[in-house]
């Protein structure tokens, strides 16, 4: 992947927009569900999406010229400034920071992301999966407390929502995280714990084989396992949600869950092809949650304001 284009100082909804195409570009399966929220909702979405994005592309992008610390300092630079007040010449800053500015999202959250986004810069292994947790605290459990305020939790439940979203950022993360283990070695990371690689006596070097041995399948299970106790800490989260945000999130959860089922039902072999959900299979999940989606847009249109 390469870094994302910049391009010039542009109105807000063009930064909306750019965000957005950021978003269908490389989160498929999230762009499809986020299409389920109301139409409001969306480009906060997107503009959350589009800034993480872009940050993950300045540590990750092989085209990227330069001091990448660098280029992360002067991110972090023009987004404080941003958040000062200060008008974002970057499409994707004047987005995100309209969006966390409308609804009061964590700065903390940001600033712990962005510190995880530094790590890929210099942490390229983790020895278990607690240090690997912590990483994924700010690239992922942050995310999904983003996210919280746009989707919005149910009057009186924003507390009890709190770790289920938190969950659910973990188990999307951790997903791909299995999912791209030969992608991630290209760029030098191994983010499956070295620890579970010694339990399972896996090399390095049998992450690089074009098919997965068996050891290489039973850590990948250990790993999928994992993820799935994420899932299901996350799962009794989305009812806490306003019901117009609910079928995005199943239809999500149903969606990044499908990897680990196409991963499973390739018996565990995530080096001979890249694990993705057929489009038939996509389409029916998102046509299946549209008539709910709907439904909860209609009825949040009738509540009469008291």
């Amino acid at each position: 992947m390469s870094t994302p284009p910049q391009a010039p100082t542009a109105t807000l909804t063009a930064g909306y927009e750019w965000c957005r195409s950021l978003h269908a570009s490389y989160g498929r399966s999230y762009y499809l569900a986020t299409r389920l929220l109301p139409a409001w909702k969306r480009p906060h979405v997107h503009a959350l999406y589009g800034f993480a994005r872009y940050a993950d592309e300045i540590v990750d992008s092989f085209a990227l010229t330069g001091d990448r610390a660098a280029a992360l300092d002067r991110l972090v630079s023009r987004l404080a400034a941003a958040l000062d007040g200060d008008r974002a010449r970057d499409p994707v800053l004047s987005a995100f920071t309209h969006t966390v500015r409308a609804f009061e999202i964590d700065q903390d959250d940001v600033r712990a992301f962005l510190a995880s986004m530094r790590a890929d810069l210099t942490v390229h292994r983790y020895a278990t999966y607690d240090d690997l947790l912590g990483y994924m605290e700010g690239s992922a459990a942050a995310i999904g407390t983003m996210m919280l305020p746009v989707l919005e939790a149910l009057p009186g439940e924003e507390e009890r929502a709190h770790e289920p979203a938190r969950q659910l950022g973990l188990a999307f993360q951790l997903t791909n995280f299995i999912r791209d283990v030969r992608e991630d070695l290209t760029r030098g990371r191994v983010y499956l714990p070295l620890s579970d690689l010694d339990k399972f006596r896996v090399r390095e070097a049998d992450l690089a084989a074009p098919y997965a041995s068996a050891a290489v399948r039973e850590l990948v299970a250990c790993e999928c396992d994992r993820a799935r106790d994420h899932y299901r800490r996350a799962r009794d989260g989305i009812a806490l949600l306003a019901p117009s945000s609910q079928p995005c999130i199943r239809a999500a959860y149903e969606l990044y869950g499908g990897i680990l089922n196409e991963i499973e039902a390739a018996g565990h072999d995530v080096l001979a092809r890249r694990a993705t959900v057929p489009r038939r299979r996509r389409v029916a999940i998102f046509a299946r949650h549209l008539l709910a989606a709907r439904a909860a847009v209609r009825a949040e249109r009738r509540v009469e304001v008291a």
